[in-house]
């Protein structure tokens, strides 16, 4: 990937403070329930991050080879525009510019490989809060599996992102029940939905990314029409 292609996100602390603790959790989920589903018009807008440390790579290879899928399908209802983000090495956390077909996006993604690292999910969402602030952002994709940083602080983000309407659905791959927890209540506060799947079976992760990228495009209603994953990640929408 050429360097222009992709910018920095700002490291931990470069955001506002926000708020932090059980009180506080409380309340963004009361709020963000509150927030009635939000349709799309015209494109959607949705952040594709993914986790890019050393045990990803089979993973992210399987994205590079779905995500055309994910425009195709979400073409259907409306269309799509990506922003690439992901997090790798020590301290590397770069998003891409927004990008309309698979083909950029395949350009994007290729040549990256994975680093070892920890976690950077709060750069993460963080980084979604504040694209939020400059054009609205319907979805935000991110598929990872691990969890090293404080579940606290990331709820606290993730409630912000439900006040502002930007749902997180959260892959897990893997059945570490520490990280589901956590998976679960970011998507929770956000007012998304969470699903684990097995990297065995390469058709799992296939159908989540097009009934994200259906939802990101087309909202609650063509969510519904999006199959067996649609429907599970339309239960848990707020």
């Amino acid at each position: 990937m050429a360097a222009d292609k992709r910018t920095p996100v700002g490291k931990p602390g470069a955001t506002p403070q926000t708020r932090s603790g059980a009180d506080e959790i409380g309340a963004f989920l009361a709020e963000a329930r509150a927030i009635a589903p939000v349709e799309t018009e015209g494109r959607g807008r949705m952040i594709f991050a993914l986790d890019a440390t050393m045990s990803r790579q089979p993973t992210w290879d399987s994205a590079l080879r779905l995500q055309a899928e994910m425009f195709e399908e979400a073409g259907k209802v409306g269309g799509l525009d990506i922003q690439l983000v992901y997090f790798r090495g020590f301290n590397e956390c770069r998003a891409s510019r927004w990008v309309g077909d698979a083909r950029a996006l395949r350009d994007l993604m290729t040549g990256i490989q994975c680093r070892g690292g920890h976690t950077q999910i709060g750069r993460v969402l963080a980084h979604a809060r504040g694209e939020t602030g400059k054009k609205k952002v319907n979805v935000l994709v991110f598929v990872g599996d691990a969890l090293e940083e404080k579940i606290d602080d990331l709820a606290a983000k993730a409630g912000e992102l439900g006040l502002l309407g930007v749902r997180a659905f959260i892959f897990q791959e893997g059945r570490d029940p520490v990280v589901e927890r956590g998976f679960r209540e970011i998507a929770r506060l956000s007012g998304g939905a969470y699903a684990r799947f097995d990297a065995n079976a390469a058709g799992q992760l296939a159908q989540l990314l097009r009934a994200a990228a259906v939802y990101a495009a087309g909202g609650v209603k063509a969510l519904k029409g999006s199959g067996a994953e649609g429907r599970l990640l339309l239960a848990q929408l707020k």
